[in-house]
């Protein structure tokens, strides 16, 4: 009976995942051209090229997914917190204005840091009238620019699962701590923190990897030398029609990302951290 439960799921998966998978794993290994076309030649040469060509653009997506990641992790971690354990009754409406952007078109949302970055917007515009920061200050085009909009927008990924965490917590714990003499931060690093571990574990890798294969933040906020893998995958498929060197370069994004994920979760202990998550 259990198995019959859970058949939607794995057709679901089957059809929607593991197909394509197998599929875009198939385009990888072929040859040709769009006029001529693709033949299963088993041509691993495709993933050498793709990373003798762009592993700069790799690399620079994994950096900005990285910072950007840190970035929620700091700014979402004391909302998360401040939510599960001040906000009251008003719990459900913080969320919901934490979620509220996310009902606006993420290109929309994307553009709109665009006119507050530009060099006279609503931002820069009246520190260099006041003169705190010089004319030829500007934040578009950069990298920082990249980081604060992937940071924006993936925010909630990063709130949700540490608050989850935070608000099953039994607040009694924490008041116990306090009995035995731990003051605030004591009680944070040696109670908190280590309970909420489960949380950040699910909040990182759900904020990562969406930042490191995201493309509009680059093309919208980094212009051309700041371009992510993403782009280059898009513009491989949807512009050059080269359906080979865009799957690889897929499959050794995932690749890089599966690797950098499993190294997270034996450098962090999942082990300890489901026994945290048990007790």
């Amino acid at each position: 009976m259990p198995y019959l439960l859970a058949a939607p799921a794995w057709l679901w998966l089957a059809l929607f995942f593991l197909v394509p998978i197998c599929s875009m794993l198939s385009i990888s290994l072929m040859s040709g051209d769009l006029y001529q076309g693709y033949v299963l030649t088993w041509e691993f040469g495709n993933y050498a090229d793709a990373v003798a060509t762009y592993w700069r653009q790799l690399a620079r997506s994994l950096a900005y997914g990285g910072c950007a990641t840190l970035l929620c992790l700091a700014v979402g971690y004391p909302v998360a917190y401040w939510i599960a354990f001040r906000g009251g009754a008003y719990k459900n409406t913080y969320l919901l204005l934490l979620l509220l952007p996310m009902f606006v078109s993420f290109v929309l949302r994307t553009i709109s840091w665009k006119a507050l970055l530009a060099d006279e917007g609503v931002v820069l515009g009246p520190l260099k009238d006041i003169g705190l920061l010089p004319e030829a200050a500007h934040v578009l085009n950069t990298a920082p620019a990249v980081v604060l909009g992937l940071a924006y927008n993936f925010l909630p990924f990063m709130v949700l699962p540490v608050y989850a965490v935070l608000e099953r917590m039994d607040h009694r714990v924490v008041e116990a701590a306090q009995d035995l003499y731990a003051g605030r931060v004591r009680a944070f690093v040696s109670v908190v923190l280590p309970m909420s571990l489960p949380g950040v574990f699910a909040g990182v890798i759900m904020t990562f990897i969406p930042t490191s294969a995201d493309y509009i933040n680059a093309q919208v906020l980094g212009g051309a030398h700041n371009t992510m893998v993403g782009k280059i995958i898009e513009s491989q498929y949807l512009v050059n029609n080269a359906y080979p060197m865009a799957a690889a370069i897929t499959f050794v994004l995932m690749a890089v990302l599966l690797a950098g994920i499993f190294s997270y979760a034996r450098a962090l202990g999942t082990e300890q951290v489901m026994e945290v998550q048990a007790r």
